[in-house]
């Protein structure tokens, strides 16, 4: 079995690095320590997956300084799962034996195994995680288990207790993505109405969550709201507490976003809503003991993205008794 190898999944957001630690499984057929090399922000999420033995950082410096550390540890091979021209070059410069990362760019013959990534050929139905398994399979390395893991520290589990939410009973629910807080244009009475069914329903308290960015979303839902029993805690916890958090929740409900992804990963029954036409829940679902998606319902203008809609209908019509009806079936 060789010795060492290298995971460098830098680039996305944290759902995508999540997803990735799938890959870091499939190395450990042939590999006695799998380490991963990623962004500042995406570390917490891999110091927390126990398929990732060690968790580097690459903080945009002098990639020559940056190939030497690296190249320190010796590894035997290195998967690039987010590949560009700086995470191509570094795993050469360290000069590491084996490199897999992605076919088809002008950068792609400093990879000695290059793979064709499924999508770019038209494949829309295959998950994201088997798709990136295939860089592992370029190393005879495979994983029938795509489910990812993310698992809370103690010092996550006092952070989160110390939020004095004020219940022990709660469903989580998350109205943002990134796009949100980039346009200002994000609807709130879909999400208002959907809270409010949640609080009916499971009679519990319903915690808004989401990134600092999204706090003016999450309060502006509150106060729409107006009752005691539903409140934010938007930007109130790291990663690692929002974790812990949601593994006591009786479901996270939220739209397709890294906190889903960690949701699903903490084994929370996990509800991912995918409100646009041009989204691929096919791809991106939650993987997870106890997942559902809420596909598209709502008929959007023609050539409407997340990043272009004009209105974000789509949001503002969330088809609220299907997205209850799926966590209460797995709540239950």
């Amino acid at each position: 079995m060789a010795r060492r190898a290298l995971l460098y999944c830098a680039g996305g957001g944290i759902g995508d690095s999540l997803v990735a630690s799938v890959v870091a499984r499939a190395l450990h057929a042939r590999f006695e320590r799998v380490d991963a090399l990623t962004l500042p922000s995406h570390a917490p999420v891999l110091q927390r997956v126990p398929d990732v033995d060690e968790t580097l950082v690459d903080d945009g410096g002098d990639e020559r300084d940056l190939a030497a550390r690296v190249a320190a540890r010796r590894y035997d091979a290195c998967v690039v799962t987010w590949a560009t021209p700086r995470t191509a070059r570094v795993p050469q410069l360290a000069g590491i034996p084996v490199r897999v990362g992605q076919a088809r760019r002008i950068y792609s013959f400093r990879f000695t195994h290059r793979v064709v990534v499924r999508s770019e050929n038209g494949d829309v139905t295959s998950h994201w995680s088997d798709i990136l398994l295939d860089y592992a399979r370029a190393l005879a390395c495979d994983t029938a288990d795509r489910r990812y893991r993310f698992e809370p520290t103690p010092e996550d589990e006092r952070e989160a207790a110390g939020l004095a939410i004020g219940s022990e009973h709660f469903v989580i629910l998350n109205p943002c993505n990134a796009v949100a807080s980039r346009r200002g244009i994000w609807p709130l009475e879909g999400w208002a109405s959907l809270a409010r069914a949640l609080r009916e329903r499971f009679g519990s308290r319903i915690l808004v969550s989401g990134a600092p960015a999204d706090r003016p979303f999450a309060d502006g839902i509150v106060d729409i709201v107006g009752e005691a029993e539903i409140v934010s805690i938007a930007g109130r916890t790291s990663v690692g507490a929002f974790g812990a958090l949601a593994r006591r929740a009786r479901a996270f409900v939220g739209i397709t976003t890294g906190s889903m992804h960690v949701a699903a990963a903490v084994g929370a029954a996990t509800v991912g809503i995918f409100p646009f036409q041009s989204d691929f829940p096919d791809r991106w679902s939650p993987l997870g003991a106890k997942t559902a998606i809420v596909r598209a319902s709502y008929p959007c203008h023609k050539g409407d993205t997340k990043e272009r809609c004009r209105d974000y209908a789509c949001i503002a019509n969330l088809d609220v008794p299907r997205i209850v009806a799926a966590a209460e079936s797995l709540a239950a």
